[in-house]
């Protein structure tokens, strides 16, 4: 019988409820572990921890809600085994040019990208057990300059910083942190950027020229790098930034 790399784990998974964290935790939970999956909608979340079975834990709600946030570790810490993995992965964000951004729309991009996602890290330091690893999601587009995309790619951009002071103060606890730069993804986040950028064909063919592979990402795909980071594989890898944007970066920059 083989045994999964993430076998009599726990871990964790923000924005579990689709795309790369629904992939994510299919893949964590294929390999051994249980995941306590979460995200703002209720009913997709509950959908999503059914199907994948006993040792998915479906926990609704807000990362950018403190309240919300003491309610999931509550949670966990009640399941007795700490916590192994940390996918902080819940992000979004809505397109807005240097002429059309509005106050919300900062708000709510840096509120839940940067401030969500730092609490959620500060609130499952305690239960992280020895060896644990922490992968945040960041965005190639914190490496260019797309328009439309400046609070978007801001709040990845922060995120970055934050992983590597991260990846210093909990090395004495053998905790590894990494930011996990996927390029686009085929996501229902993707999707919807689409109406404000031509359609899903246009925006998606766009992202595709942009990529030396020549197209964007499954979720999937994205989730098997979250797995090696997630895994003693990458037990010396910390305060890193790994790309899997097929190029996007590393290439055509």
């Amino acid at each position: 019988m083989t045994v999964g790399v993430l076998e009599s784990k726990t871990a964790l998974v923000t924005g579990g409820n689709s795309g790369i964290g629904l992939a994510a935790a299919t893949r964590f939970i294929a390999e051994g572990a249980t995941v306590f999956l979460t995200g703002r909608r209720a009913d997709q979340v509950k959908a999503a921890a059914n199907s994948l079975g006993e040792r998915a834990v479906g926990v609704p709600g807000d990362i950018a809600d403190l309240g919300q946030l003491d309610e999931l570790f509550a949670t966990i810490a009640a399941h007795g085994r700490g916590l192994d993995v940390v996918f902080a992965n819940a992000g979004g964000g809505t397109l807005g040019t240097i002429e059309t951004i509005t106050p919300e729309l900062f708000d709510q991009t840096f509120g839940v990208n940067v401030r969500g996602t730092v609490f959620t890290v500060q609130k499952a330091v305690p239960l992280l057990n020895r060896g644990a690893s922490v992968i945040v999601t960041g965005s190639s587009s914190a490496h260019r300059g797309v328009g439309g995309f400046g609070a978007y790619s801001a709040s990845k951009a922060a995120l970055r910083q934050f992983t590597r002071v991260w990846a210093a103060e909990l090395a004495p606890r053998g905790v590894r942190v990494n930011t996990l730069t996927p390029g686009p993804t085929r996501t229902p986040g993707l999707s919807g950027l689409a109406a404000s950028a031509g359609g899903e064909e246009a925006l998606f063919g766009r992202f595709a020229e942009q990529t030396p592979l020549g197209r964007i990402a499954e979720p999937e795909e994205i989730a098997s790098v979250a797995l090696f980071l997630a895994s003693s594989q990458a037990s010396f890898i910390t305060g890193s930034e790994l790309f899997a944007d097929g190029g996007e970066v590393q290439v055509y920059l």
